[in-house]
């Protein structure tokens, strides 16, 4: 779904981006890899490790729709640093941290009353909506722990082999967010999948089994709110996770770069939301005014596939106000992280 991309944000191109940029075609000048937190799109390439502090979210494990997901090292003490991450083999100035050490003298502010009882309602009154034949939004669906999990799981990975880049399309044009590839590689200059990123040689990294038991229980549960427009399974083989910092954003666009045989079928993309709150636009048409709006949340999964495979999509802004008490718990940078699965 979100892929990087210019005038289409942080997940594809051709005016777009892609995390979920595909679209506009550049010149050949690679991407680069750089560690600074800027994820607009700006000229020149410029960038400097630039670590950041993160803030916060809250939801028990009761909130969860019942999903089994292996036990993962959370960095959940928001007093304790991160670890430092380990080396990365692709080319660049530095590597880019989700989850990086607290700098000395860093305050943490506690989440408001106001916060914590809108998060309490917003919790205990999780809903899910149709919003068109294919599209289905199952708000509050993924758990405070299971968050923690795919953050920490994507920090590791992140920081490796492989992991989170500023892409671009060369001639110094950056895309609004960093990315990264898990299974295949999305190459923003070509909009096609590759087994390895072409301007470093690096592999994506494999995607997590526990990432396929959540993307499996939220089709099966959309299937069974909505056994009147059920939407066929898939075994994803592509994750496109894509971070946007606060100025991040990513063009209407189409996720269409994939297999003939999987647009002809329809199979889904199942995008996880995380973080700060995202403006979503969705439609039938590249025209934003044409366009509804949606907010997505942290924890809500959105699905689209059979008649809505094709519909356009993107994010115009992230919303700063609503930083989740989760952040607080992780140590994740200000920010949204977005994970769209799908299957080649």
């Amino acid at each position: 779904m979100e892929r990087s991309g210019s005038g289409r944000g942080g997940g594809r191109g051709r005016g777009r981006g892609r995390g979920g940029g595909r679209g506009r075609r550049s010149p050949s000048t690679p991407p680069v890899v750089v560690g600074k937190e800027q994820c607009g799109c700006v000229r020149g390439s410029e960038e400097k490790n630039r670590p950041q502090n993160s803030s916060p979210d809250s939801h028990s494990d009761s909130d969860s729709v019942g999903i089994g997901v292996a036990k993962l090292k959370i960095c959940d003490d928001v007093d304790k640093p991160s670890p430092p991450p380990p080396a990365a083999a692709a080319v660049g100035e530095g590597v880019f941290d989700i989850c990086p050490r607290k700098q000395p003298g860093t305050v943490v502010l506690k989440p408001s009353l106001l916060v914590k009882n809108r998060e309490r309602r917003r919790s205990s009154n999780s809903s899910s909506l149709l919003l068109r034949p294919g599209m289905v939004l199952l708000r509050g669906y993924l758990s405070l722990s299971d968050q923690k999990k795919i953050v920490e799981r994507c920090r590791e990975l992140g920081v490796g082999v492989g992991g989170f880049y500023q892409p671009g399309y060369g001639e110094g044009v950056e895309m609004h967010l960093k990315m990264m590839c898990l299974g295949k590689n999305w190459d923003p200059h070509t909009s096609q999948y590759g087994e390895q990123r072409p301007f470093d040689g690096a592999k994506p990294p494999l995607i997590p089994p526990e990432f396929h038991t959540l993307v499996s229980n939220a089709l099966r549960d959309s299937n069974a709110l909505f056994p009147h427009d059920p939407l066929p399974s898939i075994s994803p083989d592509i994750c496109i996770v894509n971070f946007y910092s606060q100025t991040g954003r990513l063009g209407l666009h189409q996720d269409k770069d994939e297999s003939k045989d999987s647009l002809r079928r329809g199979l889904p993309v199942v995008s996880f939301s995380i973080g700060y709150s995202a403006q979503f636009l969705y439609g039938d048409h590249r025209d934003p005014d044409k366009a509804q709006k949606l907010q997505l949340e942290s924890g809500d999964v959105l699905i689209f596939g059979g008649p809505s495979r094709n519909v356009f999509h993107g994010v115009t802004a992230i919303d700063t106000t609503t930083a989740p008490n989760l952040l607080q718990h992780i140590n994740l940078r200000p920010g949204r992280l977005n994970l769209t699965f799908r299957q080649y």
